[in-house]
């Protein structure tokens, strides 16, 4: 007996992996259903070998449900979220909306596993950023090895991290850069992204930081560790898929790099592939359709006691937002509903 799934938001790009990621992972589905807005209603997405027809969310019934994975954003996910939970669905959310509620667990399953019991507190679980969710699993090993102090991290974040506007934007840009007078202006991002970098990702906030540069500190703190110490600068970069980090770690106890490498290489969701060679590194072409977390470039930092540098890269629809969702699911599975 397997479960009662939905995918809200299912015509975009994380719903759409959502749906390739259970069939990929043979998640145990009797019955799916695919949702989005009224205007994508009648829609085809594909399940498996499956075609299935997009249904209106705003009058979906959740009752008789068990799993409703969101990737639909804030605002919608305020309407209906609490609607499926109070239908008895249990609702893991991709948006920002529930991350910092006390209420709600915000899981990453290689590292706080056991938060899933709280799920029963609201019927909603949280899916964290797609920049903090790479890292805490890089982490988590090494914090309970050494204990982490304090984290200095930037990003390199593609442009899927913005949806299909995102990455229409850099493609329609680059081609314009090579067709005098069809010149693409900003729009999705605050300055052009072909052969350029911007250190912004959201808003800014009154202390200087964006509010993407707040999230990983406040998440992080949440998922691994509050009394860790994080520091971030999160870049938008002109890659399609692919989130990049460069992660320094500051650890109560020495270290060795070697040790670090073997801890990871030994680590749930990660694969460690580090040669001191040129091309010794992942990069994010490389991660692309990879379950896996890559970490490279692990090496002692010498300007600081007990410190780490490592390298970082991760398929951001995957692990940094569709496969994490459908990990939970698993969890969710296996330790409280133990249907399939």
């Amino acid at each position: 007996m397997g479960y009662k799934v939905v995918v809200a938001g299912a015509t975009g790009n994380v719903g759409r992996e959502m749906l390739n990621i259970l069939e990929e992972r043979m998640f145990p589905v009797d019955e799916i259903a695919a949702l989005a807005s009224r205007r994508s209603q009648g829609t085809e997405v594909s399940f498996g070998d499956k075609t299935i027809k997009v249904k209106d969310i705003e009058q979906f019934d959740f009752t008789g449900w068990d799993i409703a994975l969101f990737a639909i954003g804030s605002d919608a996910t305020k309407v209906h979220a609490p609607r499926a939970a109070q239908a008895g669905c249990v609702v893991i959310d991709n948006s920002s909306l529930y991350r910092y509620d006390p209420q709600i667990p915000l899981i990453v399953p290689e590292v706080n596993p056991d938060a899933i019991h709280d799920y029963k507190n609201k019927m909603i679980i949280a899916n964290p950023n797609c920049s903090t969710a790479q890292m805490v699993v890089a982490l988590k090993p090494l914090h309970d090895r050494a204990r982490i102090k304090r984290v200095v991290v930037s990003t390199y974040q593609s442009v899927s991290g913005a949806g299909k506007e995102g990455m229409d934007e850099l493609w329609d840009q680059t081609k314009g850069m090579y067709v005098p007078g069809q010149e693409v202006a900003a729009k999705k991002f605050q300055k052009q992204i072909a052969f350029n970098v911007i250190p912004q990702i959201d808003v800014f906030l009154d202390s200087g930081d964006t509010k993407e540069e707040w999230k990983m500190t406040a998440e992080t703190k949440k998922i691994l560790d509050p009394s860790i110490k994080v520091t971030a600068t999160c870049v938008r970069v002109p890659v399609f898929v692919g989130h990049s980090e460069s992660i320094n770690v500051e650890f109560e106890d020495f270290l060795d790099e070697d040790e670090a490498r073997d801890i990871l290489r030994e680590a749930p969701g990660i694969l460690v592939v580090d040669k001191r060679e040129p091309g010794g590194y992942t990069t994010p072409v490389e991660c692309v359709g990879d379950f896996a977390t890559f970490v490279s470039r692990i090496r002692q930092d010498v300007t600081v006691e007990n410190g780490l540098n490592l390298w970082c890269v991760s398929d951001n629809l995957r692990k940094g937002a569709a496969l994490n969702a459908v990990q939970i699911a698993e969890l969710l599975g296996n330790r409280v509903l133990k249907k399939g």
